[in-house]
């Protein structure tokens, strides 16, 4: 198992550490709902440095790019971020991502930590233009400030104006006394925040800074599992549970990332369009439990005569919401807003409905 920069303080802090793509990771530190709660409401901090880090650069950067991610670069400027995601040559997902549009001619790639060799190797493998990749994925420490009060925490240590970085932006700039900070408007959980990318050796600064400064706002860390209870409120898709080798962008609802502009010929364009253009079979739908009952992933979806219509994704008791809440995917005639479904929970059947996501708004 590798550690990130973070470890020793997971460990000062108490937390439940357990193995996730390759690292010892805080799964929590004082409970999930307590963690949960104080992103939606206060402020938290995720260590999430063990997420992939790829650098593309130089004349060919903007081709390349283009060419293994479904959405449009063409429409981005410096300092904007746009989700994507790559394409696999057979209609599925290689992973989902952020493109950063760094600068002219340089790109970062922010890839899952679970698919970081494999994305690397996909890229090399299509890497025919003669593009320069950089992965330096063990050289970068990230954490992510969310929730309400996470600009009054930041705002105390930098002279940036973050209250002027929109939603899918980012700043390049001095934040605790280091410089250089990707200061970025994004996050996993839909309550707002920022995510800080730096190297390695600065680490032990930053988090030091971000925890002095929320004192006043009772800052915490909070762990992974706090982390899939959120982004599940918000419908956001997990790799390896959502969306897949075997899904496609299409039936992930993922269309609005899938971009047939002019030009922009990305792998699979061909397979993707026609699928668009085609009745589908299925499609990944949120569902709220009507019924007492916690949806897991594997647990089979079936209509009222017990016949099988889909597989549950994601499933948890939402902390917010007070209900069981999940994704998954559903046969196509069974996919309208109000349809009642069932979830096969012990070889009970436990009645829900479909509902459009964000399950959670604030």
């Amino acid at each position: 198992m590798k550690n990130t920069p973070f470890y020793k303080f997971h460990i000062e802090h108490g937390a439940k550490m357990v193995p996730f793509a390759g690292y010892s990771m805080p799964v929590e530190y004082t409970g999930v709902t307590g963690e949960h709660l104080k992103v939606r409401l206060g402020v938290g901090v995720f260590d999430v440095s063990h997420m992939g880090e790829i650098w593309v650069k130089g004349p060919k950067a903007f081709e390349f790019v283009q060419k293994v991610t479904t959405n449009d670069v063409a429409i981005l400027k410096p300092g904007h971020i746009q989700y994507s995601c790559f394409p696999n040559g057979k209609g599925g997902i290689v992973d989902d991502l952020l493109v950063y549009y760094y600068e002219v001619n340089k790109y970062l790639l922010v890839v899952n930590a679970s698919n970081i060799e494999k994305d690397w190797n996909w890229l090399v493998k299509n890497n025919t233009i003669g593009a320069e990749l950089e992965n330096s994925s063990d050289s970068t420490a990230q954490l992510a400030i969310q929730g309400p009060l996470a600009t009054k925490v930041l705002q105390k240590l930098t002279k940036c104006n973050l209250s002027e970085i929109k939603y899918y932006n980012f700043v390049v700039g001095e934040l605790a006394g280091i410089k250089n900070v990707i200061i970025s408007a994004t996050g996993y959980t839909g309550s707002g925040g920022y995510e800080l990318y730096v190297y390695n050796n600065d680490a032990e600064k930053l988090w030091n800074a971000i925890f002095e400064a929320g004192k006043e706002f009772d800052i915490k860390p909070i762990g992974l599992a706090a982390r899939d209870t959120l982004r599940l409120e918000m419908g956001f898709c997990l790799y390896g549970n959502d969306i897949d080798d075997t899904t496609s962008p299409i039936e992930a609802g993922l269309g609005w990332i899938t971009k047939f502009t002019p030009n922009n010929n990305f792998i699979d364009r061909e397979i993707l369009e026609k699928q668009k253009n085609t009745p589908i079979v299925r499609r990944l739908k949120g569902f709220e439990m009507i019924d007492r009952g916690i949806p897991r992933h594997g647990y089979e979806i079936v209509d009222a005569q017990n016949n099988v219509i889909g597989i549950v994704t994601s499933g948890t008791m939402s902390p917010s919401l007070k209900k069981g809440i999940g994704m998954g995917y559903v046969a196509a005639n069974h996919i309208a807003e109000g349809s009642e479904i069932y979830i096969k929970i012990r070889d009970k059947n436990i009645k829900a409905k479909i509902v459009k996501t964000p399950f959670y708004t604030v």
